[in-house]
């Protein structure tokens, strides 16, 4: 299909386009909100414009996204004290996801890095993060993953494999010299079960269950496989990378709990102030927190 004919199918008119008829502003109903902020995502509330304005992996090869990319990295390189860490997703399966699940592709990383290579996604105003969303639920339903412990090696095979001999794959090896950190997010809202001893007993290869892990088992195998990773690489003289995930946007404090004993930082962390005790041990452990005044507290 043509942009035109996309637009015609959603009976959008060119000529009353908009940013407010995008209607992908954030409004007093989307504050802590994780399901409806979510939704913003996808201009004039379609999820396939979504999908070809905002992915990199899409039928024309993620080129408007890359493009966009492009603007704001030259608008940063214009200013001297302007910098950003832009998010990049890795979701921990190896589907090709154009519109419709058809197929094998190759692996995420590769075609991750391919996209960065390709439209030379480089600036000394950025950095990149590695957004993990916890989705283990939807995958295991849809019949994509076996076991936890497919999506741990989905994610982190490939780069202890990368590191170790460049020349398998010297593009991602290029990308990863730029990568600062990972993030994992989903709605924290979303209920869970109280945490049990017996769920930590469980191995990742044992994790077969149709729900999803709670946020302590996810935290703790990110953090170690991104340690164990991490003293590799520096005893290759390689960059490291950071852990950073979103925590205390919602949801129990124990998400926080977990953060506190295995993160470098978290993203919002507004559930701090339920907890007073927990927020000094972050003030004593300083342990950072990236928030928006302004979202974060509507």
């Amino acid at each position: 299909m043509t942009l035109k004919e996309v637009f015609d199918k959603h009976q959008i008119d060119i000529k009353h386009l908009n940013v407010d008829a995008l209607d992908v502003q954030a409004g007093h109903e989307t504050y802590q909100r994780f399901d409806r902020f979510n939704k913003k995502y996808n201009p004039f509330s379609q999820s396939d414009l979504r999908e070809i304005f905002l992915k990199t992996d899409n039928y024309i090869g993620g080129r408007y996204l890359a493009e966009i990319t492009q603007e704001m990295f030259a608008t940063y390189d214009a200013y001297k004290y302007e910098f950003c860490e832009l998010r990049i997703s890795v979701y921990g399966i190896n589907i090709n996801y154009c519109n419709n699940l058809i197929g094998k592709s190759p692996k995420e990383w590769e075609k991750v890095s391919e996209w960065i290579n390709k439209y030379q996604l480089y600036s000394h105003h950025n950095r990149w993060m590695i957004q993990v969303p916890r989705l283990y639920e939807v995958y295991k339903k849809a019949g994509l993953i076996n076991s936890f412990q497919d999506m741990i090696d989905n994610i982190f095979k490939p780069l202890f494999e990368v590191t170790l001999n460049p020349s398998i794959n010297p593009g991602l090896y290029k990308f990863l010299l730029q990568v600062v950190g990972f993030d994992c997010v989903d709605d924290e809202s979303v209920y869970e079960k109280t945490p049990s001893s017996s769920m930590f007993l469980t191995l990742p290869e044992n994790w077969k269950h149709s729900e999803n892990p709670h946020y302590s088992y996810w935290a703790y195998y990110l953090w170690a496989n991104i340690y164990t990773l991490n003293n590799l690489r520096k005893a290759r003289g390689l960059n490291t990378f950071g852990f950073r995930p979103h925590s205390g946007e919602a949801g129990s404090p124990d998400h926080m709990m977990a953060a506190y004993l295995l993160a470098d930082g978290i993203n919002h962390g507004i559930k701090l102030n339920k907890v007073p005790v927990l927020q000094y041990l972050y003030y004593l452990k300083q342990i950072g927190i990236a928030m928006s005044p302004l979202s974060n507290n509507k």
